[in-house]
């Protein structure tokens, strides 16, 4: 079964899609109880809203499995990216709600041939990519593609913003990049939150080193800006996506330039 597909493109640019995969390997499946086949965290239609971005020729890598298999935007040893906050683990025991998802959980043995046989492979094509950008550019920006239900009550309060951008809270890319995003994101007149409820994750805080010219941002949008519901069968909306479409274009525009001024630089 493939696990991601990896587009090599020829700018700086890094799209890392971790989360828009319903795949589910046979034994899984089995495991799984009837509302985990729904695979409803999915972040759903990322490469249709991100089509925009071919213009700048990017790589992409984008995982096929459903994070339910296992969460490829989690520590590997475990540990929680947001202590004494409600979230989900490298490999999910219930949905973002906190509902149930398996019939037979996992075990210590399945987690680590999950690790090896899924988490891994996708890091080390992901780690590849940037080593390569880094050769011929001098530089990388690795942007972490992310979408997720408006109204969550277990994971955070009230409605999110439609942008959330994370950085590690300045830790993960030059803080010329964060400026140059946050600016784009403020003009845009969405609604919009800077390293808040969601700083980045593993893969940003893991990749981020701006002082090696790895700048690594995570863009965690609310489905409300793109679909036209927030339930199956999730369909995503053309016309309400296209101002956020321009919008992260202006924001990818800007964040590309700067880090080539860095890197110049660097």
């Amino acid at each position: 079964m493939q696990t991601f597909t990896l587009t090599q493109g020829t700018s700086p640019l890094i799209l890392s899609l971790p989360h828009p995969g319903t795949r589910l390997p046979d034994a899984v499946h089995d495991a799984l109880n009837a509302r985990g086949r729904e695979v409803g965290d999915t972040d759903w239609h990322m490469r249709q809203l991100y089509t925009f971005a071919e213009r700048f020729n990017p790589s992409v890598i984008e995982a096929s499995l459903s994070r339910f298999v296992i969460d490829l935007n989690r520590d590997p040893a475990g540990i929680s990216l947001y202590p004494g906050q409600a979230t989900t683990e490298l490999i999910p025991t219930t949905t973002f709600d906190g509902e149930p998802i398996w019939t037979v959980p996992p075990d210590d043995a399945e987690t680590k041939a999950r690790i090896t046989a899924y988490f891994e492979p996708y890091h080390a094509a992901l780690a590849a990519e940037i080593a390569r950008s880094k050769a011929i550019h001098g530089y990388c920006v690795l942007y972490d593609c992310h979408s997720i239900r408006s109204r969550i009550p277990r994971l955070f309060e009230g409605t999110l913003p439609v942008l959330n951008l994370g950085t590690n809270s300045g830790v993960s890319a030059d803080p010329a990049i964060e400026a140059v995003a946050s600016h784009v994101i403020r003009a845009s007149g969405f609604s919009h939150a800077i390293n808040g409820r969601f700083k980045g994750g593993w893969i940003t805080r893991h990749y981020g080193q701006p002082a090696s010219n790895v700048h690594a941002i995570q863009m965690e949008i609310s489905m409300a800006a793109y679909l036209a519901e927030e339930t199956p069968p999730w369909r995503f909306d053309a016309a309400r996506a296209a101002p956020l479409q321009a919008t992260l274009g202006n924001l990818l525009e800007a964040v590309l330039a700067t880090a080539a001024g860095l890197g110049r630089t660097g």
